[in-house]
């Protein structure tokens, strides 16, 4: 990373740009495989728990209570080493937007593993999207002509939030409203499909 060039088509220091991509790439895979893993390995036990009474939106909110838990240990991992090598100008609202990218993706990775039956082919999604979404996101010199609809990307407003409270220790409140919103989107999404995967002949409680 030390030998990469000063580039005019990228708007910050490449290698302090590489950093700040390579932690959020970090935090959203992480937190990505992580959600998908609990909710393939878990589905099982959580129907049983359905058949017994247990009520599904208490059981999912459990779940992805101790995902979000989880994401912020690995964000506060991937901080304290982008803290070593770059001093943000805004510390706390770099590490609040790290971890808004982690549960941007712990969120889409429990969908992706609500919808699908096994782990291999959601992990294969998971990484995919993350590698994908990090290289179109990321101001790459490679992705200068990216399309518009990048912007839609699980990744790119995280990116933003994070680029711009890293180098000028600011945000965008447009940018933060659709992190909100692509949460809530996620979540509603992923209420749904565990909903639907729970239910048994029987039905279930809610």
């Amino acid at each position: 990373m030390a030998g990469l060039p000063t580039m005019p088509t990228v708007e910050a220091i490449p290698i302090n740009l590489g950093r700040l991509l390579g932690a959020i790439f970090g935090v959203a895979i992480i937190a990505g495989l992580m959600g998908l893993a609990q909710m393939i390995s878990a589905r099982a036990a959580d129907r049983r728990l359905v058949q017994t009474g247990y009520p599904p939106r208490t059981l999912l909110a459990t779940r992805l209570a101790t995902l979000g838990g989880v994401t912020v240990v690995v964000a506060a991992v991937n901080y304290g080493v982008l803290w070593l090598t770059i001093s943000p100008e805004a510390p706390v609202l770099t590490f609040v937007f790290l971890v808004l990218a982690g549960l941007v993706y712990a969120f889409l990775g429990a969908l992706v593993g609500a919808l699908l039956p096994r782990l291999f082919e959601g992990s294969l999604v998971v990484v995919f999207l993350a590698m994908m979404d990090a290289f179109l996101s990321g101001d790459s010199p490679l992705a200068a002509d990216v399309p518009e609809f990048v912007e839609y990307f699980p990744l790119y407003h995280p990116k933003e939030l994070l680029q711009e409270a890293m180098f000028q220790g600011t945000y965008t409140t447009g940018d933060l409203g659709f992190v909100a919103g692509y949460l809530l989107v996620l979540l509603v999404l992923v209420t749904a499909v565990f909903g639907m995967t729970m239910r048994t002949s029987g039905g279930w409680s809610a």
